[in-house]
């Protein structure tokens, strides 16, 4: 009998018959060669990986001081700074032209951080920061960032490329993967998102001593800068990140992690999303349940039946403890107060109305009127009775038992799972709903940008409309009045086209006619897509579209969808998307369903 050996990937079975009959084979054997690090054996107890080798991080260059002529003014007359205050006023210099250092309370933190940094003799004579003259700072360093900028682009490369190739690689289990984040971000001033309370705050510099590496101890241990010390080893094959460290503002502990588009994130990113589809199976059962546990006798599952409610149907977060030391009055649904909502009952055929309005993460303020179903708006009413403002509304509920009793309602479920199930599921709905055969690519592209935007506003995803806008928008609507003079002009030229041909009637002027003809279409179809342009950039300033596409919406919905509607997948992911998302590139096929 004749033997076969097919040596094949995953990739290639779809061959597999093809060539079976080809050869008339009695017997087959297959190899299975994984060419796809996503088809890879997975290993059990949480083990991540085997080997992990890498050099560590890149630390933020050392401070340059200033040179002699730039000099820095307090009421009026110059004064020499101390290296460590100069630094710090550095900070604050190249931040003079942005409407943080308008703000009290940066303008507050900075000045208190600053004078921790001076000398005894420094903080006698600077007492006031409005005395404060950073005019030639600033000027020093918008100098020296136009001369970046001026930089070609083969020298910016030429630096780059020799720190990425010695430190943004690592070797995991037999592969070279790309790291993220292996720069450390240089000490500067914290700005936060929203109306933080610690903004101003002095970031500082993180050194060596600060530093814990993890690495497998078979590797060769990262060296750390000549004369100091890493803070620890580790070799924790349980845990993904490769550096990190506690910075000062939050408490927070921060990571070097691996790219996006390694095998572990795409793994991890796929499990998220799978996830949220299994809640999507038994997901009419558990608002079935809390539904039904609004009318129930205990005063606390009542109150999970109403939180559960909000976190499904409003995308709100639980709201997890505050570290110690965090200032920052930001809430969660299971965290919220009387003073956070408002009730409006049924008036005149109207909706039993709830108002929202707090400050959410990042501090971030949520605001929304939403309808409700009246068992809840009497449940809301009950929980507020004999209440003051400051009060918890849900005063028999935490974060702990919310999280308890969703992993009995399925495994896995946390309120994050709830988040990514209704992010994706609207956005395929509102894809379905918005999305025509009869639009050009244009059109389409901003049908997919409004059902993104939709998720972006169910997850309160904000931003401040950024600072060129106007200026940008100006410059576009000039470019849609030229064309607009241009369109103008070219049917002019064809209608003069057509009657100069029904003079003449010759060939020569008929296709004369169809030229202009073209030329007023191909004119319009310009036109059209720097008006979807300026339509688009006009209903997204002041929605961030990026946080909803890259953490809470299954990238195969949005593959599939390009494929359906032929659109190139890089109208709707950039190159760093493409490679994060590289797994649901290659799987999602046109008719995928979330």
């Amino acid at each position: 009998s004749h033997v076969c050996i097919l040596v094949l990937s995953v990739r290639q079975l779809d061959v597999l018959l093809l060539v079976f009959c080809y050869f008339h084979c009695h017997y087959v054997k297959m190899i299975y060669l994984l060419d796809s690090r996503w088809e890879e054996e997975r290993y059990t107890d949480g083990v991540k990986w085997k080997f992990l080798e890498h050099k560590g991080p890149v630390f933020a260059p050392a401070y340059e001081p200033l040179p002699s002529h730039v000099k820095f003014y307090y009421d009026g007359k110059h004064m020499k700074l101390s290296p460590e205050a100069e630094e710090v006023a550095t900070f604050f210099a190249k931040m003079l032209d942005h409407e943080y250092t308008t703000k009290d309370i940066f303008r507050k933190n900075f000045f208190k951080d600053w004078r921790k940094e001076m000398t005894s003799e420094e903080r006698a004579k600077l007492t006031d920061l409005k005395k404060c003259d950073f005019g030639e700072m600033s000027n020093y360093f918008k100098a020296q960032s136009e001369a970046r900028k001026a930089m070609s682009k083969e020298e910016k490369q030429v630096k780059n490329e020799r720190i990425l190739q010695q430190y943004g690689f690592c070797i995991m289990d037999n592969h070279k993967e790309r790291i993220a984040n292996f720069r450390i971000e240089p000490p500067g001033l914290f700005r936060g998102r929203g109306d933080h309370p610690k903004m101003g705050m002095l970031k500082r510099r993180i050194r060596p001593q600060d530093i814990i590496i993890n690495c497998s101890k078979d590797s060769k241990v990262p060296e750390p800068p000549p004369g100091t010390k890493w803070k620890e080893v580790r070799h924790d094959n349980k845990v993904t990140w490769l550096v990190s460290w506690t910075e000062n503002i939050q408490g927070s502990i921060k990571y070097i992690m691996l790219n996006p588009s390694s095998r572990i994130k795409g793994e991890k990113d796929w499990q998220k999303y799978e996830t949220a589809r299994r809640l999507k199976k038994c997901v009419d059962r558990i608002r079935a349940q809390y539904r039904e546990d609004w009318k129930s006798k205990e005063m606390r599952i009542r109150q999970r039946a109403v939180a559960l409610y909000f976190i499904d149907k409003l995308a709100l977060r639980a709201g997890n403890e505050k570290e110690e030391g965090e200032t920052a009055d930001t809430v969660g649904c299971c965290s919220l107060r009387v003073e956070h909502i408002k009730l409006y009952p049924e008036n005149e055929g109207q909706e039993y109305v709830v108002e929202f309005d707090f400050l959410g993460k990042d501090s971030i303020r949520y605001y929304n009127r939403v309808p409700v179903e009246k068992r809840v708006f009497k449940n809301l009413q009950l929980f507020m009775e004999n209440k003051e403002p400051d009060d918890d509304l849900f005063d028999r509920l935490n974060t702990s038992i919310l999280n308890k009793h969703l992993q009995e309602l399925m495994d896995g479920l946390t309120a994050k799972v709830f988040r990514t199930y209704n992010a994706s599921i609207t956005l395929q709905q509102q894809l379905k709903e918005l999305t025509t055969a009869e639009e050009n690519i244009p059109a389409k592209i901003l049908s997919y940008n409004r059902a993104n935007r939709a998720v972006a506003i169910l997850c309160n995803h904000q931003r401040a409309p950024p600072k060129t806008f106007e200026k940008s928008m100006q410059n576009l609507q000039s470019k849609i009045d030229a064309k607009r003079d241009q369109l103008a002009d070219a049917k002019r030229e064809l209608k003069s086209a057509k009657a100069d041909a029904k003079v003449r009637k010759d060939e020569k002027s008929k296709k004369a006619v169809e030229s202009k003809k073209k030329a007023v279409q191909r004119i319009e179809e310009q036109l059209m897509k720097l008006e979807v342009q300026a339509t688009d950039r006009e209903e997204n300033k002041q929605i961030a579209l990026g946080t909803s596409k890259l953490n809470y919406l299954d990238p195969r919905i949005s593959v599939a969808w390009c494929k359906k509607w032929g659109i190139p997948v890089e109208k709707i992911y950039n190159k760093t998307q493409r490679e994060k998302f590289a797994w649901a590139i290659d799987m999602a096929e046109d008719d995928y369903e979330f």
